[in-house]
């Protein structure tokens, strides 16, 4: 966790305490919660967005597919014509295996690779734009602070929060109407 997120969390939590001891900030203290992975599943560019990152991992996936099924084609003639070939070539066609095999492993870490800028870049733009809805739904509804709740894999700030502060609904809705 950053330095600053730390730090926005115990100003949060400040606040939170100051506002149980005086009632007047208690009163004036408005806390809403998201979820941005909801915002991001059910939103009209979210979906969107994840479709065109799933078609891309699914694009990597058939060519290490193919590659794969090429090497164990490889493998299988290479076990086949084992007593039929000799020593010389036998090694020859085990030299080619391993070049293709390590060729086929460095594409897969490529990809790999690829698919995870990828998948962050998305998850910071979204961010961003999700971070912008939200806090437009906020303001106009008069909230003092809209928090995530997080996911399972993600750090949860948000142990418990009433159904009647949950802001999802209507960030989803601001977040289509801003991105189409």
């Amino acid at each position: 966790m950053s330095r600053g997120t730390c730090l926005a969390i115990a100003a949060l939590m400040g606040s939170l305490l100051l506002a149980q001891a005086d009632g007047v900030w208690a009163e004036r203290l408005k806390v809403g919660v998201i979820s941005q992975q909801a915002v991001m599943e059910k939103s009209k560019a979210g979906k969107r967005a994840i479709e065109t990152m799933k078609e891309f991992a699914a694009s990597r996936q058939r060519i290490i597919s193919a590659d794969d099924e090429e090497l164990k084609n490889l493998e299988k003639d290479l076990k086949s014509q084992e007593g039929g070939l000799s020593e010389a070539a036998r090694r020859e066609k085990a030299e080619q295996f391993r070049v293709k095999f390590e060729s086929y492993q460095k594409r897969l870490g490529d990809f790999n690779k690829e698919v995870q800028a990828k998948q962050k870049e998305m998850f910071d733009e979204y961010s961003k734009k999700i971070d912008d809805a939200a806090s437009a739904v906020g303001e106009r509804l008069g909230y003092t602070a809209v928090l995530d709740t997080g996911t399972p894999t993600q750090l949860r700030v948000v142990i418990y929060a009433s159904p009647s502060v949950d802001l999802t609904d209507e960030v989803i809705a601001e977040f289509d109407k801003r991105y189409k």
